[in-house]
């Protein structure tokens, strides 16, 4: 990744299903995720991101998922994120290593609306470990190491 991105937004869901509410900071830690997210402590991504470029581009085709629709904790801007897959990256005082894309599923369309997996295919974020515990908050930068 050339440069530097930006945490836009934060969200997180307290449950599974349940609808995701913004927040300004989080904790993350290291091998558990975020804290007070649905898969904190479960045997999934620590951290998941989504470039809100994407975003623009499925509600080009129709598709809206602002407002933490999408599902994922962060959502990023000027961030390639697919490139971070198996780098490691800082964002705010934690360190993350991109382990996968996080390509949309079937899960997130019956929560959102038919046709949110095509618009997201390839564009659909980045699953991170968290390596080094600490906030991320909105406005933080996102840096390769």
């Amino acid at each position: 990744m050339d440069g530097t991105g930006r945490v836009e937004a934060i969200h997180l869901a307290p449950e599974s299903g349940a609808a995701t509410e913004p927040a300004e900071a989080v904790e993350v830690v290291a091998g558990e995720g975020v804290r007070g997210d649905r898969h904190f402590g479960k045997d999934k991504a620590d951290l998941t991101l989504v470039e809100s470029e994407a975003l623009d581009a499925a509600a080009d085709e129709g598709i809206d998922l602002t407002d933490g629709e999408h599902r994922r904790n962060l959502t990023t801007s000027d961030a390639a994120l697919n490139h971070l897959a198996g780098e490691r990256f800082r964002v705010g005082e934690a360190v993350c290593e991109g382990n996968d894309l996080c390509e949309p599923c079937g899960h997130l369309e019956s929560l959102t609306e038919d046709g949110a997996i095509s618009a997201l295919v390839h564009r659909g974020g980045l699953e991170a470990d968290v390596i080094e515990s600490g906030e991320i908050s909105v406005g933080d930068e996102i840096e390769p190491l």
